[in-house]
C-alpha cells in the first residue's frame, strides 16, 4: 500500500523538535490532495524523513492523534482521518515554519486589496511610511466551506510590489513573504485577546453579532527590527482556542 509523503522542514534546534515535526506534518496533512493516500509511513520512516529520534516522532504523532487528525491501529499502521475537523487550536510557539503550518489547511478567498494610510495603531509599526498595501482574505474549512477566520494584512509597499495575489490564495502571507518574495524574516510577535464580533466579522464568519471571537495581531519583523507585515485576524470563538507553550530548558 502506498504511503502519504509529507513535506520536509528545516528544524530549529532551539525549539522542541516534536512540536516542529507535528506542525509540519499537520500542514502536510491538511494541505493534501484528495487523491493522496491516507496511510502514513511507519514511525521509523517518518523519524528518518524528519531527522529526529523515533521517540520524538512518537510524541509528534501523539499530538496529531489527540487533535483527531490521525488514528493509530496496532499492526495496521497510522492513518489520516479523512473527516477530521479542520478547526484547531491557535498555538503560539515560535518558529516561522510553525506559523506557516498553523495557517495551512484552509481554502482562502481574497476579498479585496488596496492601500491604507498609516495612521493610528499602524503608525507604531510603520513610522517611516505614509501608506501600506492591504490584503483582506477570508479562510474557510476546505471540506464544509464554513468560514473560520478573516485576516487583514498590512505590508510594506516595496514587498507588496513583488507579491502575486494568486499566491495569497494558495499560501499564508508568511510563506509568500519568506519563500516567494525573499523577505528577511527575523521574528514574529503574536498577541491574542478575546473580543465580540462586530457587524463585519459577524457577517463574514456567519456568527451572531457580539458573539465571542479571538482577535489576533501578528507583526513580522526583519533583522533590522523593521515591521514587514502587520496582520489582524478574527477567529471564530466556537472553532478555535489558543495554547501558549513555554520552553523552560
Amino acid at each position: 500500500m502506498t504511503s502519504f509523503a509529507p513535506d520536509s522542514i528545516v528544524l530549529n534546534r532551539k525549539l522542541p523538535l516534536w512540536y516542529q515535526v507535528s506542525q509540519s506534518l499537520r500542514a502536510s496533512i491538511l494541505g493534501r490532495s484528495p487523491r493522496d493516500p491516507l496511510r502514513l509511513p511507519t514511525e521509523e520512516r517518518l523519524a528518518e524523513h524528519y531527522g529526529v529520534s523515533v521517540l520524538t516522532m512518537r510524541q509528534a504523532l501523539k499530538e496529531l492523534e489527540d487533535e483527531g487528525l490521525i488514528s493509530r491501529h496496532r499492526r495496521r499502521g497510522t492513518f489520516i482521518e479523512p473527516d477530521a475537523r479542520r478547526g484547531a487550536p491557535v498555538r503560539l510557539l515560535g518558529s516561522v515554519d510553525a506559523i506557516v503550518a498553523q495557517q495551512s489547511g484552509m481554502t482562502t478567498e481574497l476579498l479585496e486589496q488596496g492601500s491604507t494610510p498609516v495612521t493610528g495603531e499602524l503608525a507604531e509599526y510603520f513610522p517611516d511610511l505614509a501608506e501600506v498595501a492591504t490584503y483582506h482574505r477570508l479562510r474557510s474549512d476546505e471540506k464544509t466551506g464554513e468560514p473560520t477566520n478573516h485576516a487583514r494584512n498590512h505590508v510594506r509597499p516595496e514587498l507588496a510590489a513583488r507579491i502575486d495575489v494568486r499566491d495569497l490564495v494558495r499560501w499564508p502571507m508568511t510563506k509568500v513573504l519568506r519563500d516567494v518574495v525573499g523577505a528577511d524574516i527575523s521574528r514574529i510577535t503574536d498577541t491574542v485577546e478575546a473580543r465580540l464580533a462586530d457587524p463585519e466579522t459577524a457577517r463574514l464568519l456567519k456568527v451572531p453579532l457580539l458573539s465571542p471571537i479571538l482577535h489576533y495581531t501578528g507583526v513580522t519583523y526583519d533583522a533590522a527590527g523593521r515591521a514587514l507585515d502587520v496582520v489582524v485576524i478574527h477567529y471564530r470563538g466556537d472553532r478555535f482556542s489558543f495554547t501558549v507553550t513555554l520552553d523552560a530548558t
